[in-house]
């Protein structure tokens, strides 16, 4: 049987990539930062997939080198989803920017002198916006200029993480090459496994259908659901056409936050606000809000990304954004009323 070392496996993302994992009969190895957690992770991935003793932990640190050798001696492939992520914009950029590019660069060096096979990597589509100062049409050759103006932190480190990982595979040495597939959703939106809502989809859902989100920030992009990149996340390990490739996962048509409001107003969710915010307003009080800062390049723009070669690389059809956004209500519904 075949193991897979997941990174950052407590993760939205990690643990439904965990669970996709064990139904396809491969071993996993989940990374968290503190191994007290892994009783709750267990009893979350049961619910969905017995392991049947095919599911074990390890405690990883993205800014330490101790435990990565070990934890990768045992396994063939590598998913290294952790990166770190904060909704608001933090004072110093490099507390996201450095662990992101040094957990990156570790999960490749150590995969490469362990002998794993290919990693795949957990990117983003915010690596693929250009100078996010206009609308944009994306595809697998579009890259985001960290440099460019107002550019958030988050966007600085996802951007900056995937660059150092194709220069990593590009300048190895020796015979044995590892292999990189990466994956760039869009906003990630579908139910959660864990018993907490955590995580700013989550949030976002919540804070719609209880009416604390009086404006919506005016911004069109393809979306993503969990399940579509958990599943791509799998299917990338053996695929062979998928090595050194970017591959979009999300939606074929890019979607507005007022979209989401209007399919959760009108399937009974009746304090949502489907008013946009004019752009100027959301512009100026991004200078004294930290969650709107990160969104400030972006108010008023569309991102259009073509996700043709994912779709025939995989075989895969996305799962609607209506059916992702009302499975993420419910999530947060059951979650609320536990």
């Amino acid at each position: 049987m075949k193991k897979v070392l997941v990174t950052g496996v407590s993760g939205y993302v990690g643990l439904h990539a965990a669970v996709e994992l064990l139904k396809n009969g491969y071993a996993v190895k989940g990374s968290v930062r503190n191994l007290s957690k892994t009783g709750q992770l267990t009893r979350a991935i049961k619910k969905e997939v017995e392991p049947n003793g095919n599911l074990e932990f390890c405690e990883l640190n993205l800014l330490k080198d101790e435990g990565w050798m070990e934890a990768m001696q045992d396994c063939d492939y590598v998913l290294h989803i952790a990166s770190p992520y904060v909704a608001s914009e933090p004072k110093d950029e490099n507390e996201l920017i450095k662990p992101a590019i040094e957990g990156t660069q570790r999960a490749l060096k150590f995969a490469k002198s362990t002998g794993v096979k290919r990693v795949v990597l957990t990117s983003s589509i915010v690596a693929m916006f250009g100078d996010a100062n206009k609308s944009l049409n994306i595809d697998q050759d579009t890259w985001t200029n960290p440099n460019a103006k107002n550019m958030s932190a988050y966007v600085k480190s996802k951007t900056l993480a995937e660059k150092s990982a194709w220069d990593f595979i590009e300048t190895q040495k020796g015979d044995n090459k590892l292999e990189l597939v990466v994956i760039n959703p869009g906003p990630i939106w579908g139910p959660t496994l864990s018993d907490k809502l955590s995580g700013e989809s989550m949030n976002i859902v919540k804070d719609m259908i209880s009416g604390k989100m009086p404006m919506l920030a005016k911004v069109r992009i393809n979306m993503s659901d969990v399940r579509d990149i958990a599943s791509i996340h799998v299917k990338a390990l053996e695929n062979e056409k998928a090595n050194g490739q970017r591959f979009v996962v999300a939606t074929e048509n890019p979607y507005s936050f007022k979209e989401m409001a209007q399919i959760l107003k009108s399937n009974g969710n009746e304090k949502v606000s489907t008013l946009e915010g004019p752009n100027f307003l959301l512009k100026f009080m991004s200078k004294f809000n930290s969650d709107l800062k990160g969104m400030k390049p972006f108010i008023g723009n569309t991102y259009n990304a073509d996700v043709s070669k994912t779709k025939e690389v995989f075989d895969w059809k996305p799962i609607s954004f209506q059916k992702s956004i009302l499975d993420t209500a419910q999530s947060v519904k059951q979650r609320l009323d536990q």
